[in-house]
């Protein structure tokens, strides 16, 4: 078997993520800051339904000591990592005009969207460039999970877009830096999916749905994306290292 780390995996789109990778044996570390006593159920449910090995632990990303704590956790219990999903991120808490923003929202969403998978890439890679000169055969794989929010502009929650918009960056730059290791890096690019980041956005984003937003005319959902990263740490994509899996419907398409 395989070993995984889903950041932000507790919820929404990142437990999509762990139950995709969980269906194809993948034993599965997540992480939130949600109590751990609180995730008990949740991983006994993993490991019950899908025969893997599950383990949460509580770990804000964006802090050094805990995304630290939180790697040593894992390859405690696991041995090894061969993949890294950096899916943690969050919303403005309050959507404001950009001409109104405040800095500590700013730095808030950075924070956590940007510098933490920054980091905590950083701290995997030189891990698995480890393992890889030790072991050639050894499989290795990083996905960050994105938005459409890199180029698509929103003046209420700018923070947002510009972290995304960096994340797209931050994959380019791992995987020219990996690719001598043969380490792939991606990107899966999210559109609109139903989640408790967009669901007080319901009724704005079914209207824009039905007059015609996506060309697949529903939301996304968490599967829809879990599928995706089953698909690139499958190996189903082995000659596209730094690429964009766009999984919204066709949202990004340009039309007249």
């Amino acid at each position: 078997m395989k070993n995984v780390l889903v950041t932000g995996g507790g919820r929404g789109i990142g437990a999509g993520i762990v139950d995709a990778l969980a269906s194809e044996s993948w034993n599965v570390a997540f992480c939130g800051r949600t109590d751990p006593e609180k995730m008990k159920a949740r991983r006994a449910e993993i490991e019950d339904r899908f025969n893997v090995r599950a383990l949460y632990v509580q770990c804000d990303v964006s802090n050094k000591d805990e995304r630290h704590a939180m790697f040593d956790k894992v390859l405690e219990e696991f041995g090894e990592l061969n993949a890294l999903t950096n899916n943690a991120g969050v919303a403005p808490l309050v959507r404001a005009d950009i001409l109104d923003a405040t800095e500590d929202s700013f730095d808030r969403v950075m924070n956590i969207n940007l510098k933490g998978p920054y980091f905590l890439t950083q701290l995997v890679a030189n891990y698995m460039i480890e393992q890889k000169k030790r072991n050639a055969d050894f499989n290795a794989a990083i996905i960050n999970i994105g938005s459409v929010s890199a180029t698509v502009a929103s003046v209420s929650r700018g923070e947002y877009c510009m972290s995304k918009a960096a994340v797209a960056m931050a994959t380019l730059l791992w995987a020219v830096r990996l690719a001598e290791f043969g380490i792939p890096v991606y990107e899966i690019r999210p559109g609109i999916i139903k989640s408790d980041m967009t669901a007080a956005v319901t009724a704005k984003y079914d209207k824009l749905i039905a007059e015609g937003l996506t060309l697949q005319p529903r939301w996304g959902f968490p599967e829809d994306v879990g599928k995706a990263v089953a698909s690139l740490l499958r190996g189903d994509f082995p000659y596209s290292t730094g690429q964009v899996i766009n999984v919204g419907g066709g949202m990004d398409i340009g039309r007249l």
